[in-house]
């Protein structure tokens, strides 16, 4: 098929910064997109050739859409799965697959997944409510601390809460659950792999994540993680266990911890370009969203290895600021060697939004994190006064 210049289109279900993200690789490939998105001023919308409004759960929003598509695809694992399933059986081509989103979707699935593929993983428990978990502390059968984590619709540190003492229970949303054994890691780890139809695989280096303590968002990135050979060997092994697993087509980040004992323990997973992924814009020779394009189009795969050491700042809102934004310092930031600011397309800033990142090159892994430190110093998002 000929994708280029052609009358093919490729549907995003997701308008947010990770479709804006996969719409600039489209632009330079001359792909014809059709993005749908719940928000009228979603940051897909100024780069796209047709933009839908809709909710990415009703079905027939879903449905109707995807019969507008040649491939469809995602930014976001909240769908409907059914319209997924039902456009499979017409014969439209879906990547990530229906079945591939059913289980990433629901955390407990997600878990349960794990265990039956022989993935390692955190220890965890399911619940239906988090009324049962008051019971099976009673029971001794679950203890403090442990993380909880709602199966259903957690987002860039949602939906997850380190439970500590009783008083942590409080306010928990009355839906299915787990809680997970409290893991004393090393460092948080990630690995890319991308897929293709045919099953051709590629991974990414191993990067390392450097966690916000309160709103348990990524704050920076780092790529080459700074650890062992041996380690980074054996998690890349772990994400190619899991990709296999999955059989996916398109990304699948997977994130791991580094024990103190330095084994690999799976966390989670993404079917779709990631946060972990946002230095390869500037750092690889194939960027994980150019990436995703050629691997869910059977087109071949790009070379995954870094040009030089990258790291990935987030850009999230200050917490004592609402309403229109103000990148405060960004001037500053730019005059630094090797720094490049991603600024999304959110007109109003909120406490820890996501409103863009800022990614550092050096040859020096220990050079670029000195300049994030700067660079994370520096620049404030603010509303206006």
């Amino acid at each position: 098929m000929n994708y280029f210049s052609s009358d093919f289109k490729l549907g995003i279900l997701g308008g947010g910064q990770l479709g804006k993200m996969l719409l600039y690789e489209t632009r330079k490939f001359d792909i014809y997109t059709l993005v749908l998105d719940p928000s009228n001023e979603a940051p897909c919308k100024i780069a796209c050739n047709e933009f839908f409004q809709g909710d990415l759960m009703d079905f027939d929003t879903v449905y109707q859409f995807g019969k507008k598509t040649d491939v469809l695809t995602i930014e976001i694992e909240n769908v409907n799965i059914d319209a997924l399933e039902q456009l499979e059986k017409e014969g439209k081509t879906v990547y990530p697959s229906a079945k591939t989103l059913k289980t990433i979707q629901n955390k407990a699935k997600q878990k349960l997944f794990y265990v039956d593929n022989n993935i390692p993983t955190a220890d965890f428990t399911r619940f239906a409510y988090p009324d049962e978990m008051l019971t099976a502390i009673k029971n001794e059968s679950l203890s403090f601390p442990f993380v909880w984590k709602s199966a259903r619709f957690g987002y860039d540190g949602q939906g997850v809460k380190v439970i500590k003492t009783y008083s942590d229970l409080e306010g928990l949303p009355k839906a299915e659950c787990i809680a997970e054994k409290m893991i004393p890691f090393k460092n948080e780890l990630a690995v890319i792999v991308s897929r293709d139809p045919k099953g051709n695989v590629k991974t990414y280096p191993v990067v390392e994540m450097e966690f916000h303590p309160e709103a348990n968002q990524v704050e920076y990135v780092i790529c080459p993680a700074r650890i062992d050979e041996n380690v980074a060997k054996k998690a890349q092994l772990v994400a190619l266990k899991v990709s296999q697993a999955y059989q996916h087509i398109g990304l699948l980040a997977v994130e791991m911890f580094q024990t103190q004992n330095d084994e690999i323990l799976v966390n989670e997973v993404a079917p779709r370009p990631h946060n972990s992924g946002h230095y390869s814009i500037e750092a690889s020779y194939t960027n994980q969203f150019e990436q995703h394009i050629r691997a869910i189009l059977g087109l071949p795969l790009g070379a995954t290895e870094s040009k030089v050491a990258g790291i990935m700042v987030n850009l999230v809102g200050a917490e004592d600021y609402t309403g229109p934004v103000v990148y405060k310092n960004i001037e500053k930031i730019m005059d630094m060697e090797g720094v490049t600011p991603h600024i999304y397309g959110k007109r109003e800033t909120r406490p820890f939004r996501k409103m863009g990142h800022v990614t550092i090159v050096n040859p020096n892994v220990n050079e670029a994190r000195k300049t994030a430190e700067l660079v994370k110093k520096s620049i404030k998002v603010i509303a206006e006064n």
